[in-house]
């Protein structure tokens, strides 16, 4: 009689149970790409002629242009 009452428990359960994705970090979004280069210098390029062209410190107007590109924004 017990293995009557556990055949009809077993009976009761769905067949399949949901399928998991097997690896959870391919759902995550794809990482950003680093700006190029060339995008970067030209960025830095659009930062010095919107100072109209005086000296300053190109590495300032290069960090800045890789942060803005980094960021998405211009």
């Amino acid at each position: 009689m017990a293995r009557n009452t556990a055949q009809k428990q077993n009976s009761q359960q769905p067949a399949s149970t949901p399928a998991r994705p097997q690896n959870p970090l391919s759902m995550a979004p794809a990482p950003r790409t680093s700006p190029s280069h060339e995008q970067i210098a030209r960025r830095a390029y659009e930062i010095f002629l919107a100072r109209g062209g005086t000296p300053g410190n190109p590495e300032q107007d290069w960090f800045q242009a890789e942060r803005e590109l980094s960021l998405g924004r211009q």
